[in-house]
C-alpha cells in the first residue's frame, strides 16, 4: 500500500501521468466536465469531499507550476479564494516557482478541454474551481 496520502487510484495514477505543463482541473460539483475529457468523481454529498481538502492532497503528490483561476472566484468565494492561495504559497515556499493568472469564468470552463482529467469534488460553493500545470521535480 502506497505511503502517501494519496490512496485513491484514478488521481495517483493521473498524477504519475503528468508532463511538463500537462493541466489538470479540481472543480466543484457543478462544474460542467465536457464529454472529451476524463472525469474523476470524488463527490459522495453536499460537500464531501471538500474542495480544499482534495487540493491539499492532491498537492502533496504533485509538482504544480502554474494556477489558472476565474477571475470571479475571489470576489464571490473570498474565504475558499484565501485558503487556495495559502496552499499555493506554502507550495511556493518549497523553492519553486508558481505563477497564479485568472480568466474570465467561461473561458476557464472551455479552458478545461485542455486538462487531461477533471476532478469533481463535492464542494458546492460557488467559483470553487482551479486548473493545475504541472511542474517538473528537477
Amino acid at each position: 500500500m502506497k505511503k502517501t496520502a494519496l490512496i485513491n487510484a484514478e488521481l495517483s495514477y493521473l498524477v504519475a501521468s503528468l508532463g511538463h505543463f500537462d493541466e489538470i482541473t479540481i472543480g466543484d460539483a457543478g462544474l460542467p466536465i465536457p464529454s472529451q475529457t476524463q472525469r474523476i468523481d470524488l463527490a459522495l454529498t453536499h460537500g464531501i469531499p471538500t474542495f480544499i481538502d482534495t487540493v491539499s492532497v492532491l498537492l502533496g503528490e504533485m509538482q504544480i507550476t502554474g494556477v489558472i483561476l476565474a477571475s470571479e472566484f475571489e470576489q464571490i468565494n473570498p474565504v475558499l479564494h484565501r485558503a487556495l492561495l495559502k496552499l499555493i504559497a506554502q507550495e511556493q515556499r518549497q523553492g519553486k516557482e508558481i505563477s497564479v493568472s485568472y480568466i474570465a469564468h467561461e473561458e476557464f470552463k472551455t479552458r478545461t478541454r485542455n486538462s487531461k482529467a477533471v476532478v469533481r469534488t463535492g464542494e458546492c460553493t460557488p467559483y470553487a474551481n482551479v486548473i493545475f500545470q504541472a511542474g517538473v521535480v528537477f
